[in-house]
């Protein structure tokens, strides 16, 4: 005899998510601001960045500076291991006055839905038995068995650079 199959809230699962350790971002500002407002080739200048809940704002006085001010704040965000993949760099600085320019950084969170919809197709045309479907902004995944939930982690860690991705919310 055959067991009753689980319902999908028993079933083991886990999310597939987008989302920034926002200390780490937060305190990888406040340490970019301390280097710049201390470093010789900024003396004078009003090179800072400041940050707002889903954006960061960077400031400087031209596009070389500008330029700096990013690789600090790439460096401090590696140091703290948060992935520079999180910021959406693609906006045109705009100028503010004379050649100062300000810079808004998105920083990114949730999967979009295009990028869900690929990993749910990922997960479909990999014969695995498991299903994945949109929650909002993450992606579930539920399969009956645990092994089957790892070589889709598996999958998708090699399918999916382009984002940084976590998997969270693993229930039995």
């Amino acid at each position: 005899m055959r067991p009753a199959r689980r319902a999908d809230s028993q079933m083991p699962s886990f999310d597939i998510v987008c989302k920034p350790n926002h200390t780490e971002l937060r305190n990888a500002v406040d340490q970019s601001n301390r280097e710049i407002s201390t470093r010789f080739d900024f003396k004078g200048s009003d090179a800072r960045i400041e940050s707002s809940d889903k954006q960061l704002v960077a400031y400087a006085d031209d596009e070389f500076k500008l330029g700096q001010v990013h690789d600090v704040l790439r460096a401090k965000l590696a140091k703290r291991q948060v992935d520079v993949r999180f910021l959406d760099l693609e906006a045109k600085p705009e100028k503010i006055s004379g050649d100062k320019l300000k810079h808004a950084i998105t920083v990114r969170e949730g999967i979009d839905a295009a990028r869900a919809k690929r990993i749910v197709q990922l997960v479909k045309d990999s014969k695995l038995k498991a299903t994945a479907s949109i929650q909002g902004d993450a992606v579930r995944v539920s399969s009956a068995k645990k092994d089957v939930l790892q070589e889709v982690i598996a999958l998708v860690r090699r399918q999916v650079d382009d984002a940084p991705i976590a998997f969270d919310n693993f229930r039995d």
